[in-house]
């Protein structure tokens, strides 16, 4: 079977390193990945959002399959011009249509999805330009902290959280203004829900699901979780404080009315759903929902998965994902970040990477960065992430920890307290 995966990160080198290991694939083709794909398959130099060149490629490379990475690509509609596409239209797209996309390419479409099927999330409304003193009145209502959300897509970093009411008015008057582009035409305000944040993973034929490990992820460029939001610093699968109880109820308060809601909204769904969750108090609430997998929690559940990855997405394609197995290593997964000195500010990039041949008991996942005249440079603001499997977390992210002090390049950092929290919350139960 020949596959063409589009994207460049670490989520897609998880998935071409998986993808490579299955008896069904013939020939894996990455558009336009990364120096680590490059390892895996063979990299397409198109961009994931010009279907015209993306169907050429497919036409060119006998292409069965195509399995989308990011959120771009699936909220612009590519799996749409593949169903209107009379030469495209029989061949399986791995992600939802635009309308199914739009629970993470709107967060005012997500919240009406959530409170119409009465999914647990945040009060919350939606304000416009037009409607501003409206929303600043709404903010007087709420107590701090004070969530802010743009309600397009924005890269990672349309959410703002003000822990004052001054600030949380500033944020409001300067989105609806244009901080984040046409995202923030509309802004989502949430009541704040306070507790420990984990994320699940469904796979779904619109059908049937298969829910896979959970995984804690670290956002914040400081240790101690401070600074600013990035895109993700490193991972933890599964997460202790999720227990059997609580992702009982994630199920049958969450997964279960989703894909019924999706069903019932007429919404075709083939693909994963991400479900960012609060656990408050042992109930869990959602944050939100992404149409794709997330990153860099792709580098920890998917190494952990058995079961042939391709064959579970032919099963989706053919709607018989309830006829197959999902077998799980029962390790912890750990990955570490490493990023380029600045990000998620300014960053240089096209630094040497030295030091990749001296990993050992662990995966380099390459997110940001290329080959040039035979060497691997830095080519983006997250640049690599270390995965690692062990008994027990410390030992997972020793192995993840020594494989992140191997490898260097100017400027490189990665934050030494991943995980360190969860320890803390196993020696206090």
């Amino acid at each position: 079977m020949n596959v063409l995966l589009l994207g460049s990160g670490g989520r897609e080198h998880a998935f071409a390193w998986k993808l490579s290991q299955s008896k069904r694939l013939t020939k894996l083709y990455i558009a336009p990945g990364n120096a680590g794909t490059a390892t895996c398959g063979h990299n397409v130099s198109i961009s994931t959002t010009d279907f015209p060149a993306i169907k050429i490629i497919v036409l060119e490379k006998g292409i069965n399959m195509v399995i989308v990475g990011p959120e771009d690509p699936l909220v612009k509609g590519i799996v749409d011009f593949f169903l209107a596409d009379e030469q495209l239209k029989k061949i399986p797209v791995i992600g939802p249509p635009a309308k199914g996309a739009q629970l993470e390419g709107s967060k005012d479409f997500s919240k009406q999805f959530m409170f119409r099927h009465k999914i647990p999330t945040a009060a919350y409304e939606t304000f416009t330009k037009e409607t501003l003193d409206k929303g600043l009145a709404f903010l007087e209502t709420l107590q701090p902290p004070y969530v802010l959300k743009a309600d397009g897509l924005a890269a990672g970093k349309g959410v703002v959280i003000p822990d004052n009411l001054p600030d949380a008015r500033r944020e409001l008057k300067e989105m609806l203004s244009g901080k984040f582009g046409l995202a923030g035409d509309k802004v989502v305000i949430e009541e704040f829900l306070k507790g420990i944040e984990l994320s699940v993973f469904v796979l779904t034929d619109g059908i049937s699901y298969k829910i896979l490990p959970a995984a804690k992820d670290y956002k914040r460029i400081g240790e101690g979780d401070t600074g600013l939001n990035t895109g993700g610093m490193g991972a933890v699968s599964p997460v202790p404080f999720a227990g059997e109880d609580f992702l009982q109820k994630v199920e049958d308060r969450i997964v279960k009315p989703t894909i019924a809601g999706l069903k019932k909204d007429g919404i075709p769904y083939a693909g994963f759903i991400f479900i960012g969750l609060m656990n408050r108090n042992g109930d869990p609430f959602v944050i939100e929902y992404n149409c794709r997998m997330g990153d860099p929690e792709t580098e920890v559940v998917i190494p952990g998965i058995k079961s042939d990855l391709l064959d579970l997405f032919i099963a989706v394609a053919e709607k018989k994902l309830d006829e197959s197995e999902v077998v799980i290593d029962p390790r912890t997964t750990t990955t570490v970040m490493m990023v380029a000195g600045g990000y998620p500010g300014a960053y240089e990039k096209g630094k040497e990477i030295t030091g990749l041949d001296q990993v050992k008991d662990a995966i380099a996942f390459h997110a940001g960065t290329k080959e040039e005249d035979g060497k691997i440079v830095s080519a983006g603001g997250r640049v690599l992430a270390f995965t690692a499997f062990g008994n027990s977390i410390e030992e997972a992210l020793n192995k993840s920890y020594a494989a992140a002090n191997a490898v260097k390049f100017e400027s490189c950092y990665f934050r030494k307290d991943i995980g360190l929290d969860l320890l803390k919350w196993k020696a206090s139960v």
